[in-house]
């Protein structure tokens, strides 16, 4: 239900930037599905903006807008329209209804090395309609009688000592499906650059679990191919090359803009092969955290749609945070994006292979332990070792690209292409076990479909 405030209430509506200041994620919130589903108030600011509009100036708001999100992805306004939501990791969520789509990172304070999330309220978030008109400003507060507590969450200090694989040998002699060894990628790497490679620190654990297999999702993948590799689909490959995000925390950056090129290359049948800037969403996107992480489906989707990608040589990477440079290069634009299975936490190994075959690779984040730094090739599974043993190791949330799967001596694996360069791995992919939820690489896969 909207209404305008008056003009002198409106006045009094004004968040400053030392109270609250624009958030950009990966964060260090955790918010849950418990935490957000409920009734909430959205005050906004008069929508006659572009995408060019700067959230983090203090705002005045105009108008009210009462929304209720449900469990699982069900929204409801005052006004009887129906419409979609998703939490998006534990960082913040999504609304699109209306005609309109509100985004917002849950809000939360950070003192030394303490952080505290209050996931009843969001930072200042955008707002525009589905046709990216009337764009605003909104933040976000929920209507709860019964409000949940307030987390807080100590982060320990990195200890920055030199990167080592004492544990390799253990970890071949512990099991057969995979190989490790000492890379030499990552020779004179401190810890904290290699956790930052590897998708940075996280305040918790939030993968959701993979959603149920039903009946008819079982009964379908029995028309999907045994195996499958978007590298030899009919003799082409349509996965752009390998690259290294060196020691930035950008694979986000790399995942989603492999995402991109690989399903332009399949929707034009390899007679378009771009590669995309991803300095450009290191510099320039409010939707991240620059080389300190952020997501696949607000980039490769969210970013892609409200902003549009160029193409690499108008912005080259330079593996470091530095300002965002204007240019006039062509954008190009996403034309639709989605979690696999619909909604964040909906996601499962046969929607995966389903999207994967039917749509081209997908985008999926997962736990990176520091064994598997140490990958040299095969099928791997975390083995324990490397965690707390040999070298201390915070779990850590990397994006890759699914591009394949397939099944190896009685083993199911994923083909996996990463950002860590052609010397890493099996010339830069790498395989994992599939359908057992390894790492979470099953539990929140990200679609796209470009604009072509």
């Amino acid at each position: 239900m909207g209404r305008l405030l008056t003009v002198e209430a409106a006045r009094t509506v004004v968040i400053l930037l030392s109270v609250v200041s624009l958030a950009r994620g990966d964060t260090p919130a955790n918010c849950t599905y418990e935490d957000i589903e409920g009734d909430w108030i959205f005050s906004i600011t008069k929508r006659d903006g572009n995408n060019t509009i700067d959230c983090s100036q203090p705002l005045e708001f105009e108008t009210e807008y009462k929304v209720g999100l449900y469990y699982p992805s069900l929204a409801m306004d005052g006004l009887g329209n129906a419409g979609f939501w998703t939490l998006i990791y534990n960082q913040g969520f999504e609304v699109v209804i209306g005609g309109n789509k509100f985004f917002a990172f849950s809000l939360y304070k950070q003192s030394g090395s303490t952080v505290t999330s209050m996931c009843d309220q969001t930072f200042p978030g955008w707002v525009h309609q589905t046709d990216q008109r009337r764009w605003g400003c909104y933040v976000g507060k929920k209507v709860d009688s019964n409000p949940r507590p307030e987390k807080v969450v100590a982060v320990e200090k990195i200890q920055d000592t030199p990167m080592e694989f004492s544990f390799v040998d253990e970890i071949n002699k512990q099991q057969t499906t995979w190989t490790a060894t000492e890379n030499n990628i990552f020779n004179g790497m401190k810890m904290s650059e290699a956790i930052r490679m590897a998708g940075g620190r996280s305040s918790a654990r939030s993968f959701p679990p993979t959603s149920k297999v039903t009946r008819q999702q079982f009964e379908a993948t029995k028309l999907l191919p045994t195996e499958f590799d978007w590298r030899n689909k009919d003799g082409q490959n349509f996965v752009s090359p390998i690259r290294n995000q060196g020691t930035c925390g950008s694979c986000y950056a790399f995942g989603s803009m492999a995402l991109y090129e690989a399903r332009e290359r399949i929707l034009t049948n390899n007679t378009v092969q771009k590669v995309y800037s991803t300095q450009d969403i290191v510099s320039c996107s409010e939707y991240s955290q620059g080389c300190d992480g952020g997501f696949p489906y607000l980039i490769a989707g969210k970013y892609g749609q409200d902003f549009g990608l160029i193409e690499e040589e108008c912005f080259k990477y330079q593996g470091k945070d530095m300002p965002c440079m204007k240019t006039a290069c062509q954008r190009h634009y996403t034309n639709d994006y989605f979690y696999v299975g619909g909604s964040y936490g909906a996601c499962n190994e046969p929607l995966m292979r389903e999207e994967l075959v039917k749509n081209g690779p997908i985008a999926v984040s997962f736990e990176v332990y520091n064994d598997l730094l140490a990958y040299k090739g095969g099928i791997y599974q975390h083995t324990e070792l490397g965690l707390n043993k040999y070298n201390p190791w915070e779990i850590t949330n990397h994006v890759v690209l699914v591009v394949g799967y397939g099944e190896e001596n009685g083993t199911p694996f994923w083909i996996v292409k990463n950002s860590w360069g052609p010397d890493w791995g099996e010339q830069g992919f790498f395989r994992i076990l599939r359908g057992v939820d390894e790492c979470s690489i099953e539990s929140m896969a990200v679609g796209i479909m470009p604009s072509v």
